[in-house]
């Protein structure tokens, strides 16, 4: 009985020489459409599936290899008598090696096309032979990464060992299911709009429900050298090329468990400050060390490393303009674990890469719809779900004393109250001018986040104004703030003592501002 290797690839890397290599072993190449094409054209010997079939390919390439003559030659079991038997009186040859991969579906959605040429890019057969071929992985081989071809050429000669083959196989399955989970995801996003379906972009899926059953699918960028500890080994995964995780590595070290959390963290945060001036965050441990925007890039930077210069040591810089020469030399003074910013010039470069473990990064997604998605919490024995927080940059704000902030302290309070969302909870941002000037994170007690924020100022804080990402439950927040010189609040409120707090501001001459929208972050 004669071999057969059945080939549908969307992905063509490589696949000439695969299948030449196995026509020169003996293998009659079985093909359809644009695979056969290339076949072809490289003059690999390959007949037509509709050869095979005796149909034609109709509905446009719709159906094509959905038919018994191939998917009998898939799933037969040749230990089977009757399997064969079967076959034989079908006059249908089994096929032993079927290397598929689908139509660039997520490219599709990726590249913004309409929803006809979406749904076109949806394979049906080529899953549907990948998936027959795993479940018999005993008789047949499913190759669905290119990478693999190599693999199994080198085992066909000795013949393929068992768990080679259930490797295959569980490759296989996988890939289908990330496949149908994409298509899943899209579909669950698709909204109705005059009688036509079309994606509700402006929601970014806010208003989505949630699945009664979640299906995640990621990708592996790479293994890690270990987690937040020496003692946890760990990896990196993504779903999207979005932010660091689509982010180019130009030098230094291979990246940490921690270095890539605080990458995260330093540019969420670095691409929420106004985009029409020059920004700087120092993050340190997922909280930022420091913030501010300036008229030029290293005024922005120096402003931020000062909120903080001892956290700064051994930080995370995100900047949202290119690096030039000038600002390379000053983040030169400064030992940094990593910087990201949209590009680095040469001379740049040039500076910078002489610190050998420096890591240097560029990211330059300019997505629109940065939030969306979901944010995934993993717990014992479960995940915690919810929507991204993609609220704060403008929210308005409603006064509530009767001082009202001037236009600057106004600005610093937006400053603070963007950063506010960015620190753990609970979080107290001192902001004047255009730089933060104290950070209270992570404490248990609203008070003790006022005190830690005072203490850590580097300079006076007359003038100066705070964010806090929850209401104040009692006035002592307010009054620890007044003493050390704040001028201005911008605060959530909601607290049953709200008239209260305000009673307190008002008496120590502060103006507060309400945005009616808290930002905890755990």
């Amino acid at each position: 009985m004669s071999k057969r290797a059945l080939l549908s690839v969307a992905d063509k890397h490589g696949l000439p020489e695969f299948a030449r290599a196995l026509h020169e072993r003996g293998y009659q190449i079985v093909s359809s459409g644009g695979t056969a094409t290339v076949l072809e054209g490289a003059g690999v010997p390959v007949k037509r599936v509709s050869e095979i079939t005796g149909f034609p390919e109709i509905l446009g390439g719709r159906v094509k290899t959905l038919h018994p003559k191939v998917h009998g030659g898939i799933l037969a079991r040749r230990h089977l008598a009757d399997d064969l038997s079967e076959l034989e009186r079908q006059g249908i040859i089994p096929v032993d090696i079927v290397a598929v991969n689908f139509y660039p579906f997520e490219n599709t959605v990726a590249a913004g096309q309409p929803i006809d040429d979406v749904l076109e890019n949806i394979d049906i057969g080529g899953p549907s032979m990948l998936r027959a071929a795993a479940k018999n992985f005993k008789d047949v081989l499913p190759l669905t990464d290119p990478k693999d071809y190599a693999l199994v050429l080198s085992k066909l000669a000795e013949g393929v060992d068992l768990r080679t083959r259930l490797s295959l196989a569980a490759k296989a399955f996988a890939a289908s299911s990330r496949y149908e989970n994409a298509i899943a995801t899209y579909m669950a996003r698709l909204g109705v709009n005059d009688d036509r379906l079309c994606l509700d972009e402006g929601d970014a899926g806010s208003t989505e429900s949630f699945p009664e059953e979640l299906a995640l699918r990621f990708e592996k960028v790479q293994e890690l050298r270990y987690g937040e500890n020496p003692h946890q080994s760990a990896a990196f995964y993504r779903d999207s090329a979005l932010a660091v995780a689509g982010a180019t590595k130009l030098h230094g070290k291979e990246l940490s468990y921690n270095n890539i959390l605080d990458l995260d963290a330093a540019w969420r945060l670095v691409r929420e400050l106004p985009r029409s001036r020059p920004a700087a965050v120092v993050i340190k441990h997922t909280n930022p060390a420091g913030a501010a925007v300036g008229d030029s890039l290293v005024e922005a930077y120096v402003s931020a490393r000062a909120t903080d210069p001892v956290s700064a040591f051994g930080g995370i810089v995100a900047l949202n303009r290119p690096v030039d020469a000038a600002l390379a030399e000053e983040l030169a003074g400064t030992f940094l674990e990593a910087i990201v910013s949209p590009s680095f010039e040469p001379d740049a470069l040039e500076v910078l890469t002489k610190k050998k473990n420096l890591r240097l990064l560029t990211v330059t997604d300019e997505d629109p719809l940065p939030w969306k998605g979901r944010n995934f919490c993993r717990v014992l024995g479960g995940l915690l779900v919810q929507d991204w927080d993609a609220e704060g940059v403008d929210e308005a704000f409603e006064l509530v004393t009767e001082r009202a902030p001037t236009d600057s302290q106004e600005r610093g309070l937006r400053l603070a109250w963007i950063a506010a969302k960015h620190v753990k909870s609970n979080a107290i941002v001192l902001a004047k001018g255009d730089a933060l000037v104290g950070v209270g994170a992570g404490q248990m007690s609203r008070v003790d986040s006022c005190r830690l924020a005072v203490d850590k100022a580097q300079s006076s804080l007359e003038g100066a104004v705070a964010a806090s990402d929850a209401f104040f439950p009692f006035r002592d927040g307010v009054d620890a703030l007044a003493d050390a010189g704040i001028v201005a609040v911008v605060q959530p409120g909601g607290s049953v003592r709200d008239d209260e707090v305000i009673a307190a501001a008002n008496e120590r001459g502060i103006a507060m501002v309400l945005t009616h929208k808290r930002h905890f972050k755990h």
